[in-house]
């Protein structure tokens, strides 16, 4: 499989002045080269790029062998590992990859943190977003993005799953102390700045947890109900949502949470109307993922990578990714998963890696 040569806007731009092709004739030519490039690609390859699988130090041989589209990693990943162990590592399932995989971690700051657990990365813990907020407002907030960006491209990581654009104001919310802390016009402002900070250091962001965690109880325990109305969600939790996208993001990752209001038989992360919703009333184009397939509010649904990828996800974080795996290929071999759904989600996923630069 030949490999795809991402579009540099920097360069493109000199081209342009010496009478090359414009930017936008770049990107043009690019898209059209991935789409190709998809057209090359098996079954069985897009199948696996739709996958980002949880890092699994003892198992990485086969993992790698599959080829998956993302590899997420955790702090156990980093553990007592030096700044030069953890380059050796990433850059090596990158080789192993013919199209690079989406290296990513939840770096939120605060009680999520990942790379800066070790202190051989990184001199003390990155504090949460509200700290820095409450400590100098969205410039602290910036400045300490721009920092952990750069920290987290220099290791090899590709994509931060950051920030958290949840609207929560009450301390007694799960999702309180991962949030901003502020009303959803202070959150909305946090997303936009984030999301330009980390694209400007050459940083993919995913917005979560669409559509909205509000008060819910935390899905790695079990199922969370939102009763809320969905015209409360419009105006207040999809706020953030709209205006991270607006400024770019490059995924926004979808919860656990049972929307009673819009589908009261799926969580939103399986539901379609759910990622309707994200398509078409805030026009998001880019990648949308589940959140951890592995959470205990996921244990009593039938075939959950299936209707994932019916639901409309472009990519689904897994730990069993041979469940998953052989669960949609079979899904696509017998036709309840068309063709076309596929060759979408993996198309938008090889066209923003060869229009981003992953590598």
């Amino acid at each position: 499989m030949k490999r795809l040569i991402p579009v540099i806007l920097s360069a493109s731009l000199m081209l342009c002045a010496c009478g090359g092709k414009t930017p936008t004739e770049e990107i043009a030519e690019t898209k059209s080269e991935a789409q190709n490039e998809l057209q090359d690609m098996t079954t069985e390859e897009k199948v696996a790029q739709m996958l980002m699988i949880r890092c699994d130090s003892a198992n990485m041989e086969n993992i790698l062998e599959l080829q998956p589209g993302g590899i997420v990693m955790f702090a156990v990943d980093f553990k007592d590992l030096s700044e030069k162990e953890v380059k050796k590592k990433i850059q090596g399932y990158k080789d192993a990859c013919a199209i690079k995989p989406v290296i990513a971690v939840d770096e939120e700051g605060g009680t999520v943190v990942r790379v800066s657990s070790n202190p051989q990365l990184c001199d003390e813990k990155y504090e949460s977003p509200q700290y820095y907020y409450n400590n100098g407002g969205l410039d602290a907030i910036k400045e300490n993005t721009a920092e952990k960006s750069d920290l987290l491209r220099e290791l090899g990581i590709t994509m931060n799953l950051a920030p958290v654009v949840d609207v929560s104001t009450d301390p007694q919310d799960f999702i309180y102390d991962r949030s901003l802390g502020c009303d959803a016009m202070i959150t909305s402002q946090y997303a936009s700045e984030v999301v330009a900070v980390m694209k400007e250091h050459g940083m993919a962001s995913c917005l979560k947890h669409f559509p909205g965690y509000g008060n819910n109880i935390d899905t790695h325990t079990g199922i969370a109900i939102d009763e809320r109305p969905i015209d409360s969600l419009r105006e207040n939790d999809f706020l953030p949502f709209k205006a991270g996208i607006d400024a770019g993001a490059d995924a926004v990752l979808v919860s656990h949470n049972i929307i009673n209001d819009v589908d009261p038989s799926h969580p939103a992360s399986i539901s379609k109307p759910i990622h309707e919703i994200l398509r078409t009333e805030l026009s998001f184009t880019g990648i949308i993922m589940t959140d951890d397939m592995s959470m205990d509010a996921m244990n009593e649904y039938e075939s959950p990578y299936v209707q994932a990828v019916t639901a409309g996800n472009d990519m689904i974080i897994v730990t069993d990714y041979e469940t998953a795996y052989n669960e949609i290929l079979c899904a696509v071999n017998d036709g309840t998963i068309p063709m076309e759904t596929i060759d979408k989600a993996a198309g938008r996923i090889v066209e923003w890696k060869a229009l981003s630069g992953i590598s």
